[in-house]
Protein backbone atom coordinates (compact mmCIF):
# COMPACT_ATOMS: atom_id res chain seq x y z
CA UNK A 1 0.00 0.00 0.00
CA UNK A 2 0.93 3.67 -0.44
CA UNK A 3 1.35 5.87 1.85
CA UNK A 4 1.69 9.75 2.48
CA UNK A 5 3.18 11.27 5.60
CA UNK A 6 2.33 14.24 7.18
CA UNK A 7 3.38 15.66 9.97
CA UNK A 8 5.49 19.14 10.72
CA UNK A 9 8.06 18.33 12.90
CA UNK A 10 10.97 16.63 10.87
CA UNK A 11 11.76 13.88 13.92
CA UNK A 12 8.36 12.70 14.12
CA UNK A 13 8.65 12.22 10.22
CA UNK A 14 12.20 10.21 10.91
CA UNK A 15 10.70 7.98 12.89
CA UNK A 16 7.77 7.04 11.09
CA UNK A 17 9.78 6.87 8.21
CA UNK A 18 11.89 4.25 9.64
CA UNK A 19 9.19 2.11 11.16
CA UNK A 20 7.60 2.12 7.55
CA UNK A 21 10.46 1.12 5.79
CA UNK A 22 10.87 -1.71 7.74
CA UNK A 23 8.00 -3.40 6.46
CA UNK A 24 7.33 -5.29 2.74
CA UNK A 25 3.37 -4.11 1.87
CA UNK A 26 3.86 -0.44 2.66
CA UNK A 27 5.71 2.15 0.56
CA UNK A 28 6.44 6.09 1.84
CA UNK A 29 5.29 7.44 -1.49
CA UNK A 30 5.98 11.30 -0.14
CA UNK A 31 6.53 13.38 2.79
CA UNK A 32 4.90 16.98 3.56
CA UNK A 33 5.28 18.96 6.36
CA UNK A 34 2.16 21.58 5.45
CA UNK A 35 -1.31 21.27 4.40
CA UNK A 36 -0.72 22.75 1.11
CA UNK A 37 2.15 20.26 0.16
CA UNK A 38 -0.31 17.80 1.62
CA UNK A 39 -2.87 18.17 -1.00
CA UNK A 40 -0.40 18.58 -3.58
CA UNK A 41 1.78 15.28 -2.95
CA UNK A 42 -1.67 13.71 -2.53
CA UNK A 43 -2.60 14.47 -6.08
CA UNK A 44 0.81 13.86 -7.78
CA UNK A 45 1.57 10.11 -5.59
CA UNK A 46 -2.03 8.98 -5.88
CA UNK A 47 -1.79 7.26 -2.24
CA UNK A 48 -3.88 4.58 -0.89
CA UNK A 49 -3.72 6.44 2.68
CA UNK A 50 -2.61 9.49 4.19
CA UNK A 51 -0.89 9.73 7.58
CA UNK A 52 -2.09 13.38 8.90
CA UNK A 53 -1.16 15.34 12.19
CA UNK A 54 -3.13 17.99 13.36
CA UNK A 55 -1.43 20.54 13.80
CA UNK A 56 0.48 21.49 11.08
CA UNK A 57 2.05 25.01 11.90
CA UNK A 58 1.01 27.89 9.35
CA UNK A 59 -1.81 27.94 7.07
CA UNK A 60 -3.81 24.95 6.65
CA UNK A 61 -4.20 22.26 9.88
CA UNK A 62 -5.03 18.97 9.18
CA UNK A 63 -8.42 19.16 9.51
CA UNK A 64 -8.85 21.31 6.56
CA UNK A 65 -6.15 19.14 4.74
CA UNK A 66 -8.32 15.83 5.34
CA UNK A 67 -11.05 17.63 3.98
CA UNK A 68 -9.16 19.01 0.72
CA UNK A 69 -7.64 15.95 0.55
CA UNK A 70 -10.88 14.20 0.29
CA UNK A 71 -12.67 16.12 -2.19
CA UNK A 72 -10.66 15.01 -4.76
CA UNK A 73 -11.77 12.93 -7.72
CA UNK A 74 -10.17 9.79 -6.10
CA UNK A 75 -9.36 10.59 -2.89
CA UNK A 76 -7.54 8.26 -0.35
CA UNK A 77 -7.85 7.12 3.22
CA UNK A 78 -7.15 9.35 5.62
CA UNK A 79 -5.76 8.26 9.10
CA UNK A 80 -5.49 11.04 11.68
CA UNK A 81 -2.29 10.41 13.49
CA UNK A 82 -1.97 13.44 16.55
CA UNK A 83 -1.28 14.21 20.23
CA UNK A 84 -4.33 15.55 20.77
CA UNK A 85 -7.64 14.29 21.76
CA UNK A 86 -9.74 16.87 23.07
CA UNK A 87 -13.65 16.29 21.66
CA UNK A 88 -13.25 19.47 19.38
CA UNK A 89 -9.84 17.50 17.68
CA UNK A 90 -12.05 14.08 17.07
CA UNK A 91 -15.02 15.48 15.94
CA UNK A 92 -13.96 17.71 13.59
CA UNK A 93 -11.43 14.95 11.85
CA UNK A 94 -14.07 12.43 12.19
CA UNK A 95 -16.53 15.09 10.34
CA UNK A 96 -14.23 15.69 8.08
CA UNK A 97 -14.11 12.48 7.01
CA UNK A 98 -11.00 10.64 8.58
CA UNK A 99 -10.99 7.13 9.05
CA UNK A 100 -9.27 6.71 12.28
CA UNK A 101 -7.85 8.50 14.83
CA UNK A 102 -4.97 7.72 16.50
CA UNK A 103 -2.56 9.14 19.38
CA UNK A 104 1.50 9.37 18.87
CA UNK A 105 1.62 7.37 22.24
CA UNK A 106 0.32 4.36 20.15
CA UNK A 107 2.55 1.18 20.12
CA UNK A 108 4.48 0.63 16.88
CA UNK A 109 3.39 -2.59 15.76
CA UNK A 110 -0.68 -1.02 16.80
CA UNK A 111 0.16 1.67 14.60
CA UNK A 112 1.50 -0.39 11.69
CA UNK A 113 -1.79 -2.51 12.23
CA UNK A 114 -4.10 0.57 12.06
CA UNK A 115 -2.42 1.78 8.80
CA UNK A 116 -3.28 -1.76 6.87
CA UNK A 117 -6.73 -1.94 8.52
CA UNK A 118 -7.58 1.77 7.68
CA UNK A 119 -6.25 1.40 4.12
CA UNK A 120 -8.24 -1.11 3.62
CA UNK A 121 -11.43 0.82 4.71
CA UNK A 122 -11.92 -0.21 8.59
CA UNK A 123 -12.86 2.71 10.88
CA UNK A 124 -9.71 2.97 13.48
CA UNK A 125 -9.93 4.66 16.61
CA UNK A 126 -7.18 4.85 19.44
CA UNK A 127 -9.17 3.33 22.79
CA UNK A 128 -9.36 6.25 24.74
CA UNK A 129 -10.50 8.21 21.71
CA UNK A 130 -13.33 5.09 20.84
CA UNK A 131 -14.35 6.02 25.20
CA UNK A 132 -14.31 9.54 24.93
CA UNK A 133 -17.13 8.91 21.21
CA UNK A 134 -19.33 6.32 22.91
CA UNK A 135 -19.36 8.75 26.26
CA UNK A 136 -20.59 11.67 24.32
CA UNK A 137 -22.98 9.57 22.77
CA UNK A 138 -24.32 8.13 26.14
CA UNK A 139 -24.00 11.29 28.10
CA UNK A 140 -27.69 13.05 28.84
CA UNK A 141 -26.79 16.52 27.93
CA UNK A 142 -27.21 17.67 24.09
CA UNK A 143 -23.99 17.58 22.66
CA UNK A 144 -22.58 20.17 20.90
CA UNK A 145 -22.23 20.39 17.13
CA UNK A 146 -18.75 20.48 15.11
CA UNK A 147 -19.52 23.93 14.13
CA UNK A 148 -20.76 24.65 17.72
CA UNK A 149 -17.45 23.61 19.20
CA UNK A 150 -15.52 25.06 16.14
CA UNK A 151 -16.78 28.21 17.48
CA UNK A 152 -16.28 27.84 21.08
CA UNK A 153 -12.90 27.35 20.50
CA UNK A 154 -12.02 30.43 18.29
CA UNK A 155 -14.30 32.68 21.44
CA UNK A 156 -11.51 30.47 23.75
CA UNK A 157 -8.65 32.25 21.37
CA UNK A 158 -10.49 35.45 22.61
CA UNK A 159 -11.48 36.43 18.79
CA UNK A 160 -14.80 38.68 18.59
CA UNK A 161 -17.70 37.57 17.02
CA UNK A 162 -17.04 39.62 14.25
CA UNK A 163 -13.82 38.11 14.05
CA UNK A 164 -15.39 34.48 13.94
CA UNK A 165 -17.55 35.31 11.47
CA UNK A 166 -14.49 36.53 8.86
CA UNK A 167 -12.58 33.43 9.80
CA UNK A 168 -15.65 30.67 9.04
CA UNK A 169 -17.38 32.97 6.42
CA UNK A 170 -20.53 33.01 8.04
CA UNK A 171 -22.25 36.14 9.32
CA UNK A 172 -22.26 37.36 12.95
CA UNK A 173 -25.83 36.65 13.28
CA UNK A 174 -24.92 32.84 12.75
CA UNK A 175 -22.25 32.90 15.45
CA UNK A 176 -24.38 34.68 17.38
CA UNK A 177 -27.32 31.96 17.02
CA UNK A 178 -24.98 29.10 17.47
CA UNK A 179 -23.31 31.37 20.92
CA UNK A 180 -26.71 31.53 22.05
CA UNK A 181 -27.47 27.33 21.37
CA UNK A 182 -23.65 26.64 22.86
CA UNK A 183 -24.61 28.56 26.20
CA UNK A 184 -28.14 26.68 26.82
CA UNK A 185 -26.20 22.95 25.93
CA UNK A 186 -23.78 23.99 28.64
CA UNK A 187 -26.25 25.43 31.21
CA UNK A 188 -23.81 29.06 31.21
CA UNK A 189 -24.63 32.57 30.92
CA UNK A 190 -21.35 34.41 29.42
CA UNK A 191 -18.51 33.35 26.80
CA UNK A 192 -15.95 33.08 30.12
CA UNK A 193 -18.32 29.88 32.11
CA UNK A 194 -19.09 28.65 28.74
CA UNK A 195 -15.10 28.42 27.72
CA UNK A 196 -14.64 26.85 31.39
CA UNK A 197 -17.56 24.22 31.14
CA UNK A 198 -16.10 22.98 28.05
CA UNK A 199 -12.89 22.57 29.24
CA UNK A 200 -13.92 20.62 31.89
CA UNK A 201 -16.11 18.66 30.00
CA UNK A 202 -13.15 17.59 28.13
CA UNK A 203 -14.64 19.66 24.31
CA UNK A 204 -11.66 21.87 23.79
CA UNK A 205 -8.18 21.71 24.73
Amino acid sequence: MRVLLVDDHPVVRAGLRALLSGQADIELVGEAASGEEAVRLSGLRTPDLVLMDLQLGEGMDGVDTTREILAGPTPPRVLVLTTYDADADILRAVEAGATGYLLKDADPDDLVRAIRSAASGETVLAPHVASRLLTRMRTPAPPLSGREIEILVLVAEGLSNRDIAKRLFISEATVKSHLVHVFGKLEVDSRTAAIAQARRRGLIR
